[in-house]
């Protein structure tokens, strides 16, 4: 059953001359639990979706509803509460507060919730107990992404959006936020959406959505998915 679906979303940018079609007409269902790879290169419109679906950013037409909540229909303050209901996000740059300690970092994300998960059991899950205390310039760029994440999932969000959330690391510390991700899915049932030019990540995708010139030009159901520690690019 179609959690999230987008219908014939369209966006541009500029006018006249310097008008720029991003989207042209998007449609697109994911189911509730999967995690779904938006994948394309930079200027595909990836990103611009991931906005729209998150209610960033809104389109020139077209809807999006995640579970039948449509975001077209919703005024500023009803906008705001169906971010905090229903969702996650974790970018590439990290955006932690930089004079709170880790924990306290999460705990903003668990403030915003009615229901948040456990904030120490969150901190084992994504392997930070031992860094809860630390600032987050003592700590690693991966460690710094995990914060990130723990911050996003603390709200327990229907539907977790990720921004290309391994483009500023190394090849290990990728696959082991890739992995996190992965973990966070099965562990708690988020709908995840990853957006990324990475080729090797549609490997672990329930689902793999590839984008070129604003427009889907194919879909992909993964029936056999490979771990994340497993990937190769």
């Amino acid at each position: 059953m179609a959690f999230l679906e987008v219908n014939q979303v369209k966006k541009s940018f500029g006018q006249g001359d310097t008008r720029v079609e991003v989207l042209r007409g998007i449609d697109l269902t994911v189911e509730k639990g999967k995690l779904c790879v938006l994948l394309g290169p930079s200027g595909s419109g990836k990103s611009t979706l991931l906005n729209i679906i998150g209610g960033i950013d809104g389109p020139d037409s077209g809807s999006v509803a995640i579970a039948k909540e449509k975001i077209e229909d919703m005024n500023e303050k009803k906008l705001s509460l169906y971010r905090r209901k229903h969702l996650g996000y974790v970018f590439q740059q990290y955006n932690l507060i930089a004079n709170l300690t880790v924990k306290e970092n999460i705990e903003v994300g668990a403030y915003l919730s009615d229901a948040p998960l456990d904030v120490d059991e969150l901190l084992h899950v994504l392997g930070l107990w031992d860094h809860k205390d630390k600032l987050p310039n003592q700590i690693s760029g991966g460690q710094q992404q995990r914060t990130a994440i723990g911050r996003a999932i603390v709200k327990n969000p229907d539907v977790l959006l990720c921004d290309e959330p391994t483009g500023a690391l190394d090849y290990k510390t990728s696959k082991e936020i890739l992995e996190l991700i992965e973990q966070v899915n099965s562990k708690y049932q988020n709908t995840i959406i990853i957006v990324t030019h990475n080729d090797a990540i549609k490997h672990m995708a329930d689902q793999v959505v590839s984008l070129r010139d604003g427009q889907i030009r194919s879909q992909v159901y993964n029936d056999h998915k490979i771990p994340a520690m497993q990937l190769e690019w």
